[in-house]
């Protein structure tokens, strides 16, 4: 995550130092001041869920060889084509179309992805399929969803495209009709 400097309208939220850790908690107006404990001018979004306790073992992260056959793993278990999105319960995979206009994630049990896990809000992040693609919305979670390693609001997502919420990694999958052929990126000029 980026790196925020003093005097910068970071937005609502609380942000710690760098330095000494001190968190400052802004409203949306407001300038992030110097550090009251420090003085230092470098800040991060603070998470409430931050810290070892809640940080994922560099070991349980996977290399792109197994990252390929997790993959491969989950398109199989995809029984219908179209949009899913796949993740780690334990030691099985879960794949779960996606067939409504609106697919919920978070910890309430209106959710239509749901994780009993305190790193998850209640209404954490929504996907939504529209005409020109499947787009995932953070839905004013606590502490954020992330595409790819990045921070987003709402961004387009493709197939492969890993999305965290809270603690679980989601892959999104695009499996397409039996006999398709594959849809190749066209390449910039």
């Amino acid at each position: 995550m980026e790196s925020l400097k003093s005097g910068t309208l970071a937005g609502t939220g609380s942000f710690r130092c760098e330095e000494c850790g001190y968190v400052v908690t802004l409203a949306s107006a407001d300038a992030l001041p110097a550090c009251p404990g420090c003085g230092g001018e470098a800040f991060r979004r603070a998470s409430l869920f931050g810290g070892a306790r809640f940080e994922r073992d560099a070991a349980t992260l996977m290399d792109e060889e197994e990252r390929a056959s997790w993959l491969e793993r989950a398109r199989g278990l995809a029984d219908v084509p179209g949009e899913h999105l796949a993740y780690e319960d334990g030691d099985s995979v879960v794949v779960v179309p996606l067939t409504k206009q609106w697919t919920r994630i978070g910890r309430s049990l209106a959710a239509d992805v749901r994780f009993d896990d305190p790193t998850v809000s209640r209404r954490h992040a929504l996907l939504v399929r529209q005409p020109d693609g499947v787009r995932v919305l953070d839905d004013r979670s606590l502490n954020g969803v992330f595409v790819n390693g990045e921070r987003v609001d709402w961004r387009a997502v493709k197939d492969g495209d890993e999305i965290v919420v809270g603690r679980h990694r989601l892959t999104f999958l695009e499996i397409p009709p039996v006999g398709a052929a594959p849809q190749l990126e066209e390449a910039s000029a």
